[in-house]
């Protein structure tokens, strides 16, 4: 299998793209400005040839109408932010809704297909491929979807936009619960966390490994992408140890992921390019405020110095 003859994009440097600043959150409807995002993705174009959004909001279309109008050479995978259409009784932190809520959210997400098939069509040669959802099938999430409603959104997707569909989910689910939606997509799109996993660094790409060949094995027919892989480069000690998260870890995790993926052919999307101060909890340590290969600020970390080694092709 070819993934240029059989998908139509070539394998190439891949980061995953959220602009919010200080003071900026979509849970506020607060959104990066024209000029902020400009900044970032010339930026962001020294070194990456593919960036992954997560929605349809006024920030994807703001990317998207940057692109276009300073010619930036950036392709992009467009997907949607499914809201729970179940509620969950395993998620941890929620997961729970009125029956009202759920109605809302299923017609939210029906807009969002809508949305997203007209920014693809709109946006031929820049939005290089869609996805019908991102981590909505996990057993621990908050924004449960059924694997029928995902099937059914994928389908919608493929009879009106002409990029490659598929859907971004944990390596987990895509070993048997997504198996009849493995035919449905043009190719697998899968997450993986060692560092949530309890892995240290000096076992982190093996295990990367072993949760990628645990999908390609079970699918050989199918093209693979990895659309998140990262390292945090900090932690207040909840979830892993707060010793395995630093700008070290997370530059010796980047090479091995990179080299790896180039050796194997394989489109990796590095989670993330900046860091984001709206998620998670109040606490500044909180991990998830800390995955990016740039500050919050747009401040270089460690990693960043040695980027050039994986300039664009």
């Amino acid at each position: 299998m070819h993934i240029e003859e059989d998908l139509g994009f070539k394998v190439g440097n891949a980061i995953c793209y959220s602009g919010y600043r200080k003071g900026q959150s979509p849970a506020k409807n607060t959104y990066p400005t024209y000029e902020q995002v400009k900044e970032d993705l010339l930026m962001l174009n020294k070194h990456w040839d593919y960036i992954r959004l997560y929605d349809v909001s006024q920030h994807a279309e703001t990317v998207l109408d940057v692109i276009q109008k300073e010619k930036i050479d950036i392709k992009v995978m467009i997907g949607i932010c499914l809201n729970a259409e179940i509620n969950n009784e395993r998620c941890p932190w929620g997961g729970k809704y009125s029956d009202n809520q759920l109605i809302k959210n299923f017609e939210v997400n029906k807009n969002d297909i809508k949305k997203l098939i007209r920014l693809a069509n709109k946006y031929p040669n820049i939005v290089f491929s869609a996805s019908a959802g991102n981590e909505a099938t996990a057993e621990w999430t908050d924004h449960l979807v059924s694997v029928e409603s995902v099937i059914n959104y994928v389908r919608t997707l493929k009879k009106e936009i002409k990029q490659p569909v598929t859907y971004c989910e944990n390596y987990i689910p895509w070993q048997l619960k997504l198996s009849k939606l493995v035919d449905e997509v043009d190719f697998i799109s899968l997450h993986t966390y060692p560092i949530w996993e309890y892995k240290n660094i000096r076992e982190a790409l093996e295990y990367t490994k072993q949760n990628y060949f645990s999908v390609k094995d079970r699918y050989p027919h199918k093209h693979i992408a990895i659309t998140e892989a990262g390292w945090t480069t900090h932690s207040n000690g909840h979830g892993f140890p707060s010793h395995h998260a630093n700008e070290q870890f997370q530059e010796i995790y980047y090479e091995n992921l990179m080299n790896w993926s180039k050796n194997e052919g394989l489109l990796t999307f590095v989670f993330e390019a900046f860091d984001e101060d709206w998620k998670g909890s109040q606490d500044p340590m909180e991990p998830e405020k800390h995955w990016g290969v740039f500050t919050i600020d747009r401040k270089s970390k460690r990693v960043i110095k040695k980027l050039p080694e994986f300039a664009k092709i």
